[in-house]
């Protein structure tokens, strides 16, 4: 038997299979997706390969074939569609075929699993009781210790560890104990729990609590469950405004998967909708569930692996990386607020979730459902033309009404001598809420204290050492770069001309909460960004803190926009509407929709009725209308039409080519190297055949340098996917004359 495997190592050109002879010794022992010692290369060097298939026949002469040298310790397989979703990955994101293994096995390293130890009688309890009465008359105290302990607890045993901690009864004791027939100790394999606030809150809050759906919910929850029972596994986009109650459709419809005896994945954009959204579900639920996320130890991340391989858990909650949760039985994948650019990885392979997602439920026989208030371009596109099924929730559940919305042009608040970063209609409705005792969200897309520090003599400007950026100013009296974290001292006098003149200008989440201190003395408030949600519980601690009303205003970044569900809160306040609208980014209108309508939508939530202040520079903007109208269809319209025009996603597909390395005057010779190159790949098909390609650059990127290494990037447009996937194909044969250059891909960047 011969073995097609795939080395250890992220390297392009050794991007290829290798095939060795399985020992007779490993005969039966091993299959696809096993890690696996392996001797490689003249030196036979000692490296890690996965196996990505078996064969009974040689590929290449028997005599050039090295033996495996042996599983790797603790293996844990993976099964054949999760190998094949990898291959899939690598065509169709581009990337390596280990990259994209390691992307989809859960662990990339054996943890040691956590074992309860429980310590039981192994004779009647009188025979115990005689051992305890003989152990006290020979002064053998921690034995009698012990096995008084273990009478009173006869029946369920004591846990090994509280013996050792607690009754300070050496292993030695308890080990002559069991040789010589008084004990036993049973072993059993423990989980390690990560989401304990939240269940514990769901446990003071009341388990198995089911909200009786709407007509509305109902119709959408009933349509899937049909499907579903039917056999058919379907896509759908729920397009629900904000509090229209999407959640409770999804759980509907898991009870239905759950009921059916099959797994779900649950996948959530940010590691602060964990507590809440494992809170909902565990009431629902109880112990069924699992958390799976980058916050969370090895060996919690571990165990919840195990729990899934195991068949011990039926529904995993997690960000993106959670799609690759190894189900056997896997029923449905749902993508909550699936429009988020988080659900699009960063690492090579760049994939989207929304993709893998689809392909995995198609492979798996599985139904996929995407949920958002704001869905992406892509998705409802998708959905008008037919390809997923659409359905529509138009009103907020229970009582509840969408909030007002006031616009606030800052140029007008100027003009009126007001120069706060507070406009006056935002700061009579947070005076009024306090007032109220009712709670109040305030967003603004930035953390820190100043967004950059300028000299005003010379007007130079304090950047990172390691990135094109700018530095920005935290109170803690740091320069932090927000791309590489570089840190440095505020400075006093201007590096480049020695003037004292130097000042941060900008504002960020940091100056906010003390102007908010200044302006409302009496308020407590909240933080949450990058800086406070540093610490592993930290998001839980926050969360909960507002949610149980220890504070009457929480600022915060991104992250307090996306999901949240306080019935407290009747005000959200966008300070900068306009922060996200001008950058460089074809999907900046799309962006700030986005956040402003789900920002918009954190307010009102409960009984009573709530408001928000958009403000902005730009209150004509077709982006900034629409969310105050809570009329996405309108900003679809508009935004589609400019897409169609300029030939961007989803009317067109783009692809990123990123070259970059460390030499500037290199990575540009380089640079003129590719160029010629890939406007020759373009040209190879015959004129008047296949779809049109669109080349622009190489050039800089925004960002030349980036942690110490410069970068360029080429982008193709192509009314074809396969056109791009072809050209991307062709490029992986590119060899770059300088070692030190990378080339890497980025269908549809986000």
């Amino acid at each position: 038997m011969y073995a097609d495997i795939i080395i250890d190592i992220s390297v392009e050109n050794l991007d290829r299979t290798y095939q060795y002879r399985v020992p007779e010794h490993l005969s039966g022992c091993i299959g696809a997706g096993d890690r696996v010692i392996i001797p490689f290369g003249k030196g036979d060097r000692k490296i890690k390969g996965y196996i990505v298939g078996l064969s009974d026949a040689p590929k290449i002469p028997e005599e050039k074939i090295k033996d495996i040298e042996s599983l790797c310790p603790g293996n844990i397989s993976l099964d054949d569609k999760m190998i094949s979703l990898a291959f899939w990955m690598k065509e169709h994101f581009g990337s390596t075929a280990n990259d994209a293994l390691k992307t989809v096995i859960p662990v990339k390293r054996v943890i040691k699993n956590k074992v309860n130890r429980t310590i039981l009688p192994a004779l009647p309890l009188p025979a115990l009781m005689g051992a305890a009465e003989k152990a006290e008359k020979r002064h053998w105290s921690a034995k009698e210790r012990l096995l008084k302990e273990l009478i009173t607890e006869y029946d369920s045993g004591l846990n090994y560890e509280l013996v050792t901690d607690k009754l300070n009864i050496l292993p030695a004791t308890i080990k002559a104990l069991e040789k010589d027939g008084t004990i036993k100790i049973e072993s059993s394999l423990a989980y390690r729990n990560y989401a304990g606030a939240a269940i514990a809150d769901a446990l003071e809050e009341g388990i198995g609590k089911n909200v009786e759906l709407n007509k509305e919910q109902r119709a959408v929850s009933d349509s899937i469950i049909s499907d579903i029972r039917s056999g058919i596994n379907g896509k759908y986009l729920i397009h629900g405004i904000t509090g229209s109650g999407k959640t409770e459709v999804y759980l509907a419809v898991i009870d239905e998967v759950i009921r059916q005896g099959k797994s779900v994945i649950m996948l959530i954009p940010e590691i602060a909708l964990t507590y809440q959204t494992v809170k909902r579900f565990y009431k629902r639920f109880g112990e069924g569930i699992s958390v799976l996320n980058s916050r969370m130890s090895a060996g919690e991340r571990y165990d919840q692996y195990l729990r899934a391989k195991n068949g011990d858990t039926k529904i995993v909650i997690g960000p993106r990386s959670a799609v690759f949760t190894p189900f056997d039985n896997l029923g449905l994948i749902i993508i909550d607020e699936e429009h988020e650019g988080s659900y699009k990885s960063e690492n090579s392979p760049r994939y989207n979730t929304r993709d893998v997602a689809a392909r995995r439920a198609e492979t798996e026989g599985a139904a996929l459902i995407l949920g958002s208030a704001t869905p992406s371009l892509e998705s409802y596109c998708a959905a008008c033309a037919g390809r997923i099924k659409l359905f529509e929730l138009e009103k907020r559940a229970g009582e509840a009404e969408l909030p007002t919305v006031y616009v606030a042009d800052l140029k007008e608040e100027l003009k009126a001598k007001n120069r706060s970063i507070f406009s006056r209609k935002l700061k009579e409705l947070i005076a009024d809420r306090l007032q109220k005792q009712e709670q109040v969200m305030l967003f603004i897309n930035r953390r820190g204290h100043s967004g950059f520090v300028n000299c005003r003599s010379c007007g130079h400007v304090i950047k990172c050492p390691h990135c094109d950026v700018s530095l920005t100013y935290h109170n803690n009296g740091k320069l932090v770069c927000h791309y590489c974290g570089f840190e440095r001292d505020m400075v006093k006098c201007c590096p480049e001309c020695g003037s004292p003149y130097i000042k941060a200008f900008g504002t960020g989440t940091q100056k906010v909460e003390e102007l908010l201190k200044a302006e409302f003395p009496t308020a407590r408030v909240l933080r949450m960004d990058h800086d406070t949600t540093k610490q592993k519980e930290s998001y839980d601690e926050i969360l909960s803190k507002f949610s149980d009303h220890e504070a009457d205003i929480l600022v915060g970044t991104q992250m307090i926009v996306k999901g949240h569900d306080f019935h407290r809160v009747t005000l959200v306040g966008i300070l900068l509407a306009d922060m996200s609208l001008y950058s460089e980014d074809f999907r900046s209108a799309e962006k700030t929709f986005e956040l402003l309508s789900q920002a918009a939508g954190r307010a009102g939530r409960g009984n009573a009725k709530g408001a928000v202040v958009i403000q902005t520079y730009n209150p004509e903007h077709y982006a900034v209308v629409a969310a105050a109208a809570h009329d996405y269809k309108s900003f679809y319209n508009e935004e589609m039409g400019f897409r169609r025009l300029m030939n961007y996603p989803p009317s067109w597909n783009i692809l990123k080519v990123m070259i970059s390395g460390g030499d500037a005057e290199s990575l540009k010779r380089e640079v003129n190297r590719i160029a010629p190159c890939i406007k020759g790949i373009i040209g190879e098909r015959k004129p008047g055949t296949g779809h049109a390609v669109k080349l622009f650059g190489p050039s800089e990127e925004k960002i030349f340098k980036l942690n110490d290494t410069y970068r360029y990037s080429a982008y193709l447009k192509s009314d074809d996917y396969a056109e791009l996937v072809r050209i991307k194909d062709r490029l992986t044969t590119y060899t770059p004359e300088d070692k030190g250059v990378a080339i890497q891909f980025d269908f549809n960047p986000v």
